[in-house]
């Protein structure tokens, strides 16, 4: 049942990103160029994408437990240090330059625009070498502020 409920949710997922345009990277990049032919489309579509998530938290959130789970798994952590701060960069740079986000990438396989999957390979071969350079990273240590 819940690889059904995955398939299901994330062909609903790949289908809205098809209909909004956002496959189209001309059409992000567009977003960005706010000096040049800019396109707010790509806010409509984040704001509604926002409302739709608003509304579902506060839904399903009443629930003792997911549908298909014994608990929710719900971020903990609250800070902002800097593997968040470079991440965020680092995706809003690769956004900018490609005109992909990796939600809006998978969808756009389908199109077999040999661009996505150069980003697609790109992407992993990126996660692939973070994941490299982070187990030979020793942990920061915290210090109390006691």
């Amino acid at each position: 049942m819940r690889l059904i409920a995955s398939y299901v949710i994330g062909l609903i997922f790949g289908v809205g990103i098809a209909v909004s345009g956002m496959i189209n990277p001309a059409k992000v990049l567009n977003f960005f160029d706010v000096a040049g032919s800019w396109d707010p489309s790509l806010a409509f579509v984040m704001g509604g994408a926002l409302v739709v998530t608003w509304a579902g938290y506060r839904f399903v959130l009443k629930r003792p437990a997911p549908l298909l789970g014994t608990s929710f798994s719900l971020p903990t952590r609250r800070d902002i240090d800097l593997p968040l701060v470079g991440g965020s960069a680092l995706f809003g740079i690769g956004w900018g330059i490609a005109g992909f986000c990796p939600g809006a990438a998978l969808p756009a396989l389908g199109t077999g625009h040999p661009g996505v999957w150069i980003f697609m390979v790109s992407l992993v071969a990126g996660i692939l070498v973070a994941r490299a350079i982070r187990a030979r990273t020793p942990e920061p240590k915290v210090v109390s502020q006691n």
